[in-house]
């Protein structure tokens, strides 16, 4: 990654071969309540005040120029992370970045009209900007080999390759991906796509980090950590060793339809998209008993794990360099058809909308205000604590001391505002970057202190801290952010 950047800075600026680009955003959010300086837990309340800092550098360097009907070669890189130095608990370390894009192109090779690209094969063809989700996107953890189509309005890429690494990351074994995105502009005001992809690990017997089952567990008892207990309970005098786990296959993937139109009236462009994944099963977990260690093998209770999303965004001048408006809606349905006992993040509904509004008060001064709602429904019992004490409020009112229920409810809804000055040295609009911010934000929830933090939640007789109940929360921040 070091190599790649002194490459970059290396390179002459007025290279005709060369581009550089990227996006950079850096904040101060000092929590005067004690949290980790941002608003709420995650993007499903928008990305503004709900992410932390974050860079990114794209590189591209043609070797052969296109030219005419004539063979051309790119070189493409990324480098990207989310740490910077007193900004965040990473302090700006090395090891927050990564090099996430590395790949050849080739054009005109072969067969006229086809590109051929060998590394990485990501490919998106729209994002929920508001969200900083991209969920109309294939390929994104496959290195391999892809072709592409360009003929006209119609985009075809085809790809395939190995997912190992990004799914199953120290425990490596080979995952085998194909998958593809297709995109068609009707005229400059409509554009239809669809994609998805494809995963198949096949078992490698004797590979120790191949799918396995370890037989005979129940998914209640892996859940809770005590499938070994249960297996000696269950031979209370045989001394049979703790069953060998069998070699089996796991499968994943999703589908994607994406459609994008805009230039219409005060619309600039309204993005949608609908979204089916089928999660790769889990890898084993590490359970000790008694002294006895074992590793719990889960691919057939974890391989009936599914997602739904259906996201909207759109950006609307509603008076050019005046108003600029900005919104987006999400839905999301995730089921595990293997677990009918427990909360989880796996077995769970959301569904949330947000609304940005910008105000140019002159040509380089902007205000901003923003408003989002948020309800994530929990299908199998309480995963939420409204209250400090709530531990002892669960179903019925009975604590649930063996640790499936966590809290007295099973919804969380979540309002955030926010709102401030902006400086926008390149003009008004809503995305115009860079951009320098002053903002305050607010958030109510019904969840006990929802955001990131350290609080004591253990009513632990011997807890010298103490607990503490609150459901508003409050930022400050300075803020720069930019793409270029």
């Amino acid at each position: 990654m070091i190599a790649a950047l002194v490459l970059i800075t290396a390179l002459p600026e007025a290279s005709a071969n060369a581009r550089v680009g990227g996006y950079a955003r850096v904040m101060a959010r000092p929590d005067l309540q004690g949290g980790a300086g941002r608003l709420g837990h995650w993007n499903l309340y928008g990305r503004l005040l709900n992410e932390g800092p974050y860079a990114a550098l794209d590189f591209d360097y043609d070797v052969l120029e296109p030219v005419g009907d004539a063979p051309w070669t790119t070189i493409h890189m990324r480098v990207e992370g989310g740490s910077v130095s007193g900004a965040d608990i990473g302090n700006g370390s090395l090891e927050h970045f990564r090099l996430s894009q590395l790949y050849i192109e080739a054009g005109n090779v072969w067969i006229p009209s086809i590109s051929w690209q060998v590394g990485t094969l990501e490919q998106t063809l729209g994002d929920l900007g508001l969200y900083d989700m991209r969920p109309a996107s294939a390929l994104s953890d496959t290195v391999g080999m892809a072709a592409t189509l360009r003929n006209g309005p119609l985009d075809i890429t085809v790809g395939g390759g190995d997912s190992g690494h990004a799914i199953r990351g120290e425990r490596y074994h080979p995952v085998w991906t194909a998958g593809g995105t297709a995109r068609l502009g009707l005229g400059s005001h409509v554009q239809l796509g669809a994609g998805g992809e494809w995963s198949v690990e096949r078992g490698t017997p004797g590979h120790i980090h191949g799918p396995y089952d370890t037989p005979g567990i129940d998914y209640e008892d892996w859940f809770r950590g005590e499938t070994i207990e249960q297996f000696r309970a269950d031979r209370p005098i045989g001394a049979d060793p703790f069953p060998n786990p069998q070699s089996t296959h796991a499968q994943s993937g999703h589908a994607f339809a994406y459609l994008g139109f805009g230039g219409l009236g005060p619309l600039k462009w309204n993005s949608t998209t609908v979204r089916f994944d089928a999660l790769h099963p889990e890898g084993p977990s590490t359970e000790v008993h008694q002294g006895e260690e074992e590793d719990i093998h889960v691919t057939a209770l974890t391989d009936e794990r599914t997602v739904w999303m259906v996201g909207n965004e759109a950006h609307i001048a509603l008076i050019p360099d005046r108003i600029d408006v900005a919104w987006g809606a999400l839905y999301g349905q995730h089921q595990d058809a293997d677990n009918t006992r427990a909360p989880t993040a796996h077995n769970r509904s959301y569904a949330s909308t947000v609304l940005r509004v910008q105000f140019a008060l002159t040509r380089t001064l902007a205000l901003l205000t923003e408003s989002s709602i948020a309800q994530e429904t929990s299908t199998l019992g309480n995963q939420y604590r409204e209250h400090e004490d709530s531990i002892f409020e669960n179903t019925a009112g009975t604590p649930d001391t063996r640790g499936l229920e966590y809290g007295d409810t099973d919804t969380r809804t979540t309002w955030q505002g926010k709102g401030g000055l902006l400086f926008n040295p390149l003009g008004p609009g809503i995305f115009s970057r860079p951009s320098l911010r002053l903002l305050y934000g607010a958030q109510h929830s019904n969840e006990n202190n929802a955001f990131s933090n350290h609080f004591v939640t253990t009513l632990d007789q011997f807890d010298e801290f103490g607990t503490v109940e609150q459901h508003w929360h409050h930022v400050l921040a300075l803020e720069a952010e930019a793409w270029f």
